[in-house]
């Protein structure tokens, strides 16, 4: 089928394999004051949400104080998106030095996930050293939410029609009004965009993506009940996520490129590489130290550390409820009061009448 004979508007996507055409996504989801909210941050809020909520539910399994934890995880939401946003205005420099302001407005896009997951992770690691938190379980816990907050936010891509691939004819393939005006302003312009064709679909690289960080998700979650070391959930993370995005990027018509090199392409591919040495290399050493080898969450230092966090919680709700707790009268109820006055008034009249 011939795309551009769909004649789609900018907001309508289609996905002709599928029988599914002119579906209306828009990337705004509703206005305040004026102001467009977009899909894009309300989903990728969500994720963070969920991830911050699974991690919570899961830090003290690792030996880790949940008040402890959540300074360490909003340190890492900050940092993240601090981190995304930075790394894909330095790979987009030439186009962000003409207009500085442009820096600042995310709402429709614009945000690496390599550049959240290492702004993240030197945030998280700071925090860590101020509220003495253990780095590597602390990790193993913020992995799994990676693949949570991943999973869930590579939608906002949808919303944005953006994420996209080469051209397909694979039954899910997809195109827009939007994807079709893109494609014909900037199809040969670069190497990784010839041949690239408007008249055919293309791949939803956001769902491959977002598929590949669910199924990483289950996968982490069944290993952590029996884990071998702290560290070894990061560690899987690392090898599984740049696993999947080597070959998913390796689709991608919008990858910041640095030359003739796919940035976030030769960054997967790398570390997903050097995490599978090093979980190698480490599952052996602890298989030689046997029963010498302790996880953190069995440490004196974390039992200690949680048990006093826990006390000082207890503490602190004790004095609020102390202190919202009515005070004892010293009076005599307004109720006795009276009934003592009627009780009262017949001996005073009796005296006065013996005077």
């Amino acid at each position: 089928m011939d795309m551009t004979s769909l004649n789609l508007s900018p907001d309508q996507l289609s996905f002709p394999g599928l029988g599914l055409n002119a579906i209306t996504v828009s990337s705004t989801a509703f206005t305040i004051f004026g102001i467009n909210i977009a899909w894009y941050g309300i989903i990728i809020a969500c994720g963070m949400m969920l991830a911050i909520v699974f991690g919570l539910s899961q830090v003290k399994k690792y030996g880790i104080s949940p008040d402890r934890a959540t300074d360490v995880i909003l340190a890492g939401i900050i940092g993240g998106i601090i981190g995304a946003r930075a790394y894909y205005v330095l790979m987009n420099l030439d186009y962000y030095s003409k207009d500085w302001k442009s820096i600042f407005m995310t709402r429709n896009g614009g945000l690496a996930i390599y550049g959240g997951i290492i702004g993240a992770l030197l945030a998280g690691l700071v925090a860590c050293r101020i509220r003495k938190v253990k780095v590597l379980p602390m990790f193993d816990v913020a992995a799994m939410g990676f693949f949570i907050g991943q999973s869930i936010g590579r939608w906002g891509n949808f919303f944005n029609h953006e994420a996209f691939g080469k051209n397909t004819d694979l039954p899910w393939g997809m195109t827009s009004g939007r994807i079709q005006s893109w494609i014909t302003e900037n199809a040969g312009t670069s190497k990784i965009l010839e041949g690239l064709t408007a008249e055919r679909a293309v791949h939803p690289c956001f769902l491959y993506e977002s598929v590949w960080c669910l199924l990483g998700f289950i996968i982490l979650f069944l290993v952590s009940r029996k884990r071998k070391f702290d560290g070894q959930i990061f560690l899987l993370y690392i090898f599984w996520y740049g696993l999947g995005r080597t070959f998913i990027e390796g689709l991608r018509t919008d990858s910041l490129m640095l030359g003739n090199i796919r940035i976030s392409q030769a960054l997967a591919c790398i570390s997903s590489i050097i995490a599978l040495i090093l979980l190698i290399a480490i599952t052996s050493k602890v298989k030689r130290m046997g029963e010498d080898y302790v996880f953190y969450k069995d440490t004196e230092e974390s039992k200690a550390l949680i048990a006093a966090d826990e006390a000082a919680a207890k503490a602190k709700d004790s004095a609020k409820g102390s202190e919202n707790s009515p005070a004892e009268e010293s009076t005599i109820p307004l109720e006795d009061e009276e009934a003592t006055k009627e009780e009262s008034a017949p001996e005073e009249s009796e005296k006065q009448s013996e005077a």
